[in-house]
Protein backbone atom coordinates (compact mmCIF):
# COMPACT_ATOMS: atom_id res chain seq x y z
CA UNK A 1 0.00 0.00 0.00
CA UNK A 2 1.19 3.51 -0.78
CA UNK A 3 0.37 6.44 1.50
CA UNK A 4 1.49 9.96 0.71
CA UNK A 5 1.39 13.48 2.09
CA UNK A 6 1.25 16.48 -0.24
CA UNK A 7 1.00 20.19 0.53
CA UNK A 8 -0.73 21.73 -2.50
CA UNK A 9 -0.15 25.47 -2.59
CA UNK A 10 -3.38 27.46 -3.13
CA UNK A 11 -5.44 24.39 -4.01
CA UNK A 12 -8.57 26.32 -2.96
CA UNK A 13 -8.03 28.88 -5.75
CA UNK A 14 -8.67 26.22 -8.38
CA UNK A 15 -12.38 25.74 -7.52
CA UNK A 16 -15.47 27.91 -7.92
CA UNK A 17 -18.27 28.31 -5.37
CA UNK A 18 -19.85 25.07 -6.62
CA UNK A 19 -16.53 23.24 -6.03
CA UNK A 20 -15.98 22.72 -9.75
CA UNK A 21 -12.49 23.11 -11.23
CA UNK A 22 -11.77 26.46 -12.89
CA UNK A 23 -9.81 25.26 -15.89
CA UNK A 24 -8.93 28.61 -17.48
CA UNK A 25 -6.03 30.97 -18.11
CA UNK A 26 -6.61 33.09 -15.02
CA UNK A 27 -3.78 33.23 -12.52
CA UNK A 28 -3.67 30.68 -9.75
CA UNK A 29 -2.08 31.49 -6.40
CA UNK A 30 1.20 30.10 -7.76
CA UNK A 31 3.71 32.59 -9.15
CA UNK A 32 3.42 32.85 -12.96
CA UNK A 33 1.18 29.76 -13.12
CA UNK A 34 -2.35 29.78 -14.52
CA UNK A 35 -5.17 27.76 -13.01
CA UNK A 36 -5.23 25.44 -16.01
CA UNK A 37 -1.49 24.87 -15.79
CA UNK A 38 -1.62 24.07 -12.06
CA UNK A 39 -4.64 21.78 -12.43
CA UNK A 40 -3.04 19.84 -15.27
CA UNK A 41 0.23 19.58 -13.33
CA UNK A 42 -1.58 18.31 -10.24
CA UNK A 43 -3.43 15.72 -12.31
CA UNK A 44 -0.11 14.41 -13.61
CA UNK A 45 1.44 14.31 -10.12
CA UNK A 46 -1.52 12.52 -8.53
CA UNK A 47 -1.63 10.04 -11.40
CA UNK A 48 2.10 9.34 -11.12
CA UNK A 49 1.86 8.93 -7.35
CA UNK A 50 -0.91 6.34 -7.76
CA UNK A 51 -1.31 6.32 -3.99
CA UNK A 52 -3.93 4.40 -2.06
CA UNK A 53 -4.36 7.52 0.08
CA UNK A 54 -2.99 11.06 -0.03
CA UNK A 55 -3.03 13.35 3.01
CA UNK A 56 -3.61 16.72 1.37
CA UNK A 57 -2.32 19.71 3.28
CA UNK A 58 -3.86 23.04 2.23
CA UNK A 59 -6.80 21.21 0.70
CA UNK A 60 -9.72 23.16 -0.86
CA UNK A 61 -11.90 25.22 1.45
CA UNK A 62 -14.98 24.28 3.45
CA UNK A 63 -17.16 27.31 4.17
CA UNK A 64 -20.60 28.77 3.63
CA UNK A 65 -20.69 27.75 -0.03
CA UNK A 66 -17.68 25.50 -0.58
CA UNK A 67 -17.05 21.96 0.56
CA UNK A 68 -13.65 20.23 0.70
CA UNK A 69 -14.95 16.71 0.17
CA UNK A 70 -17.04 17.71 -2.82
CA UNK A 71 -14.15 19.65 -4.41
CA UNK A 72 -11.63 16.83 -4.03
CA UNK A 73 -14.04 14.22 -5.33
CA UNK A 74 -14.76 16.45 -8.35
CA UNK A 75 -10.99 16.69 -8.92
CA UNK A 76 -10.60 12.91 -8.69
CA UNK A 77 -13.53 12.31 -11.04
CA UNK A 78 -12.19 14.78 -13.61
CA UNK A 79 -8.93 12.87 -13.92
CA UNK A 80 -10.19 9.34 -13.22
CA UNK A 81 -8.10 8.88 -10.08
CA UNK A 82 -8.65 5.63 -8.22
CA UNK A 83 -8.29 7.55 -4.93
CA UNK A 84 -11.66 9.24 -5.34
CA UNK A 85 -13.17 9.37 -1.86
CA UNK A 86 -12.38 12.25 0.53
CA UNK A 87 -12.72 12.83 4.25
CA UNK A 88 -11.93 15.83 6.45
CA UNK A 89 -12.10 16.52 10.16
CA UNK A 90 -12.66 19.86 11.84
CA UNK A 91 -12.96 22.60 9.22
CA UNK A 92 -11.03 25.80 9.86
CA UNK A 93 -11.16 29.47 8.88
CA UNK A 94 -7.90 29.62 6.87
CA UNK A 95 -9.13 28.22 3.50
CA UNK A 96 -6.46 25.55 3.99
CA UNK A 97 -8.08 22.35 5.17
CA UNK A 98 -6.48 18.99 5.93
CA UNK A 99 -8.11 16.13 4.03
CA UNK A 100 -7.48 12.54 3.00
CA UNK A 101 -8.19 11.50 -0.59
CA UNK A 102 -8.27 7.71 -0.70
CA UNK A 103 -9.16 4.61 -2.68
CA UNK A 104 -12.26 3.03 -1.05
CA UNK A 105 -11.29 -0.30 -2.59
CA UNK A 106 -8.05 -0.26 -0.59
CA UNK A 107 -9.12 1.13 2.79
CA UNK A 108 -11.83 2.70 4.90
CA UNK A 109 -11.15 5.98 6.69
CA UNK A 110 -13.32 7.87 9.16
CA UNK A 111 -12.78 10.99 11.23
CA UNK A 112 -12.41 9.73 14.78
CA UNK A 113 -11.27 12.56 17.08
CA UNK A 114 -10.14 11.61 20.57
CA UNK A 115 -9.82 13.58 23.78
CA UNK A 116 -12.32 15.60 25.76
CA UNK A 117 -12.80 19.33 25.20
CA UNK A 118 -11.68 20.25 28.70
CA UNK A 119 -9.03 17.56 29.12
CA UNK A 120 -5.80 18.80 30.69
CA UNK A 121 -3.35 16.33 29.23
CA UNK A 122 -4.36 15.99 25.56
CA UNK A 123 -7.67 17.68 24.73
CA UNK A 124 -9.50 17.29 21.44
CA UNK A 125 -7.73 19.06 18.58
CA UNK A 126 -10.53 21.59 17.97
CA UNK A 127 -10.30 22.96 21.49
CA UNK A 128 -7.69 24.62 23.74
CA UNK A 129 -4.45 23.18 25.13
CA UNK A 130 -3.24 24.70 28.40
CA UNK A 131 0.51 24.74 29.03
CA UNK A 132 3.13 26.99 30.60
CA UNK A 133 5.21 27.77 27.53
CA UNK A 134 7.88 29.94 29.09
CA UNK A 135 8.09 28.58 32.64
CA UNK A 136 6.72 31.80 34.18
CA UNK A 137 4.07 30.04 36.30
CA UNK A 138 1.42 31.47 33.98
CA UNK A 139 -0.76 29.14 31.97
CA UNK A 140 -0.85 29.77 28.23
CA UNK A 141 -3.74 28.75 26.00
CA UNK A 142 -2.81 27.25 22.64
CA UNK A 143 -5.08 26.45 19.70
CA UNK A 144 -4.60 24.90 16.28
CA UNK A 145 -5.51 27.23 13.42
CA UNK A 146 -5.70 24.00 11.42
CA UNK A 147 -6.76 21.18 13.79
CA UNK A 148 -5.00 17.90 12.92
CA UNK A 149 -7.08 15.32 11.08
CA UNK A 150 -7.33 12.20 13.22
CA UNK A 151 -8.55 9.14 11.35
CA UNK A 152 -9.27 5.54 12.10
CA UNK A 153 -8.15 3.57 9.05
CA UNK A 154 -8.91 -0.05 8.24
CA UNK A 155 -7.12 -1.57 5.26
CA UNK A 156 -8.54 -4.33 3.09
CA UNK A 157 -6.02 -6.71 4.69
CA UNK A 158 -7.65 -5.92 8.04
CA UNK A 159 -4.94 -3.69 9.53
CA UNK A 160 -6.39 -1.03 11.84
CA UNK A 161 -4.31 2.06 12.58
CA UNK A 162 -4.45 5.72 13.53
CA UNK A 163 -3.60 8.09 10.70
CA UNK A 164 -3.02 11.71 11.73
CA UNK A 165 -2.58 14.57 9.28
CA UNK A 166 -1.01 17.74 10.65
CA UNK A 167 -0.09 21.23 9.52
CA UNK A 168 1.74 22.94 12.35
CA UNK A 169 1.95 26.70 12.61
CA UNK A 170 4.57 28.43 10.51
CA UNK A 171 7.38 30.13 12.43
CA UNK A 172 7.71 32.91 9.82
CA UNK A 173 6.97 36.41 11.23
CA UNK A 174 4.68 37.38 8.35
CA UNK A 175 3.03 40.43 9.95
CA UNK A 176 6.15 41.96 11.54
CA UNK A 177 7.61 45.14 10.00
CA UNK A 178 10.49 46.08 12.31
CA UNK A 179 13.51 44.12 13.51
CA UNK A 180 12.25 44.02 17.11
CA UNK A 181 8.79 42.95 15.96
CA UNK A 182 10.31 40.21 13.81
CA UNK A 183 12.25 38.91 16.81
CA UNK A 184 9.25 38.98 19.15
CA UNK A 185 6.91 37.33 16.68
CA UNK A 186 9.47 34.72 15.61
CA UNK A 187 10.00 33.63 19.21
CA UNK A 188 6.25 33.65 19.94
CA UNK A 189 5.50 31.61 16.81
CA UNK A 190 8.18 29.04 17.61
CA UNK A 191 6.90 28.76 21.18
CA UNK A 192 3.36 28.17 19.91
CA UNK A 193 4.55 25.63 17.36
CA UNK A 194 6.45 23.66 19.98
CA UNK A 195 3.35 23.66 22.19
CA UNK A 196 1.32 22.25 19.29
CA UNK A 197 3.97 19.55 18.88
CA UNK A 198 3.74 18.67 22.59
CA UNK A 199 -0.06 18.46 22.31
CA UNK A 200 0.15 16.23 19.25
CA UNK A 201 2.85 14.05 20.81
CA UNK A 202 0.68 13.48 23.88
CA UNK A 203 -2.14 12.22 21.67
CA UNK A 204 0.28 9.90 19.87
CA UNK A 205 1.49 8.59 23.23
CA UNK A 206 -2.09 7.69 24.15
CA UNK A 207 -2.53 5.68 20.96
CA UNK A 208 0.80 3.90 21.41
CA UNK A 209 -0.05 3.07 25.02
CA UNK A 210 -3.24 1.42 23.75
CA UNK A 211 -1.15 -0.65 21.34
CA UNK A 212 -2.49 1.03 18.19
CA UNK A 213 -0.15 1.58 15.22
CA UNK A 214 0.25 5.28 14.35
CA UNK A 215 1.22 7.15 11.20
CA UNK A 216 1.76 10.90 11.45
CA UNK A 217 2.04 12.75 8.17
CA UNK A 218 1.95 16.32 6.95
CA UNK A 219 3.71 19.67 6.88
CA UNK A 220 5.37 20.32 10.23
CA UNK A 221 6.85 23.65 9.12
CA UNK A 222 9.96 22.78 11.05
CA UNK A 223 13.23 20.93 10.99
CA UNK A 224 16.67 21.25 12.49
CA UNK A 225 18.62 24.38 11.66
CA UNK A 226 15.82 26.27 9.90
CA UNK A 227 16.09 29.42 12.01
CA UNK A 228 18.33 31.13 14.55
CA UNK A 229 15.81 30.84 17.39
CA UNK A 230 15.99 27.06 17.66
CA UNK A 231 18.79 27.16 20.23
CA UNK A 232 16.53 29.12 22.60
CA UNK A 233 14.27 26.10 23.04
CA UNK A 234 16.74 23.23 22.82
CA UNK A 235 14.97 21.12 20.18
CA UNK A 236 12.68 21.35 17.21
CA UNK A 237 9.06 20.25 17.00
CA UNK A 238 10.23 17.44 14.70
CA UNK A 239 12.38 16.06 17.53
CA UNK A 240 9.49 16.35 19.98
CA UNK A 241 7.21 14.39 17.66
CA UNK A 242 9.73 11.74 16.68
CA UNK A 243 10.71 10.93 20.23
CA UNK A 244 12.31 7.50 20.43
CA UNK A 245 9.43 5.51 18.97
CA UNK A 246 8.41 7.20 15.71
CA UNK A 247 10.47 6.66 12.59
CA UNK A 248 11.14 8.74 9.49
CA UNK A 249 14.58 8.28 7.88
CA UNK A 250 14.44 11.68 6.21
CA UNK A 251 13.89 13.35 9.56
CA UNK A 252 16.67 11.33 11.20
CA UNK A 253 19.06 12.21 8.39
CA UNK A 254 18.22 15.89 8.69
CA UNK A 255 18.85 15.74 12.43
CA UNK A 256 22.34 14.41 11.83
CA UNK A 257 23.36 15.80 8.40
CA UNK A 258 26.62 14.65 6.88
CA UNK A 259 28.73 17.40 5.34
CA UNK A 260 25.76 19.76 5.53
CA UNK A 261 23.64 17.64 3.17
CA UNK A 262 20.05 16.74 4.02
CA UNK A 263 16.90 15.73 2.12
CA UNK A 264 14.41 18.47 1.23
CA UNK A 265 10.70 18.44 0.38
CA UNK A 266 9.91 22.08 -0.42
CA UNK A 267 11.37 24.80 -2.62
CA UNK A 268 10.46 28.47 -2.19
CA UNK A 269 11.26 31.37 -4.49
CA UNK A 270 12.98 34.33 -2.78
CA UNK A 271 12.36 37.18 -5.24
CA UNK A 272 14.38 39.76 -3.29
CA UNK A 273 17.42 37.45 -3.39
CA UNK A 274 16.98 35.99 -6.86
CA UNK A 275 17.26 32.41 -5.66
CA UNK A 276 15.35 29.48 -4.16
CA UNK A 277 15.31 28.19 -0.59
CA UNK A 278 15.00 24.42 -0.09
CA UNK A 279 13.89 22.82 3.19
CA UNK A 280 12.61 19.58 4.67
CA UNK A 281 9.12 20.39 5.97
CA UNK A 282 7.03 17.35 5.04
CA UNK A 283 7.22 14.10 6.96
CA UNK A 284 5.73 10.62 7.27
CA UNK A 285 6.45 9.19 10.74
CA UNK A 286 5.45 5.66 11.69
CA UNK A 287 5.35 3.83 15.00
CA UNK A 288 7.84 1.06 15.80
CA UNK A 289 5.29 -1.72 15.31
CA UNK A 290 5.06 -0.80 11.61
CA UNK A 291 8.81 -1.02 10.98
CA UNK A 292 8.48 -4.75 10.28
CA UNK A 293 6.10 -4.01 7.39
CA UNK A 294 8.96 -3.26 4.95
CA UNK A 295 8.47 0.54 4.83
CA UNK A 296 9.99 2.48 1.94
CA UNK A 297 10.01 6.28 1.99
CA UNK A 298 10.38 8.52 -1.06
CA UNK A 299 10.42 12.29 -1.52
CA UNK A 300 9.18 13.09 -5.03
CA UNK A 301 11.62 15.97 -5.46
CA UNK A 302 12.00 16.80 -9.17
CA UNK A 303 15.60 17.96 -8.76
CA UNK A 304 16.82 15.38 -6.23
CA UNK A 305 14.96 12.12 -6.98
CA UNK A 306 16.60 10.41 -9.96
CA UNK A 307 13.38 8.96 -11.42
CA UNK A 308 11.54 12.28 -11.14
CA UNK A 309 14.46 14.07 -12.78
CA UNK A 310 14.58 11.58 -15.66
CA UNK A 311 10.86 11.98 -16.42
CA UNK A 312 10.81 15.47 -17.93
CA UNK A 313 7.00 15.81 -17.96
CA UNK A 314 6.70 14.72 -14.33
CA UNK A 315 9.63 16.93 -13.33
CA UNK A 316 7.96 20.00 -14.83
CA UNK A 317 4.59 19.05 -13.34
CA UNK A 318 6.06 18.78 -9.84
CA UNK A 319 7.64 22.22 -10.19
CA UNK A 320 4.40 23.73 -11.50
CA UNK A 321 1.92 22.06 -9.14
CA UNK A 322 3.17 23.31 -5.75
CA UNK A 323 6.08 24.67 -3.76
CA UNK A 324 6.08 21.38 -1.81
CA UNK A 325 6.67 17.90 -3.20
CA UNK A 326 4.89 14.68 -2.19
CA UNK A 327 6.42 12.33 0.36
CA UNK A 328 5.27 8.72 -0.03
CA UNK A 329 5.48 5.62 2.12
CA UNK A 330 5.09 2.12 0.72
CA UNK A 331 4.06 -0.26 3.46
CA UNK A 332 2.82 -3.87 3.64
CA UNK A 333 -0.45 -3.26 5.49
Amino acid sequence: MRLATYNVEWFANLFDDQDKLILDDGWSGRRDVTRAQQIEALAMVFTALDADAVMIIEAPNTGRRQNTVRALEHFAEAFDLRSNRAVIGFANATHQEIALLYDPAALDARHDPRGQKEAQHAPRFDTVFRIDLDIDATEDKVEFSKPPLELEVTTRRGTVLRLIGAHLKSKAPHSATTRDAVMRLSIANRRKQLAQAVWLRRRIDRHLKEGTPVILMGDLNDGPGLDEFEHLFGRSSVEILLGEDLHDPNAREALSPRHGLAPTSARFHLPDQGRYLSALLDYVMISSDLMSRTPVWRIWHPLEDAKCWANVDLREALLTASDHFPVSLDLAI
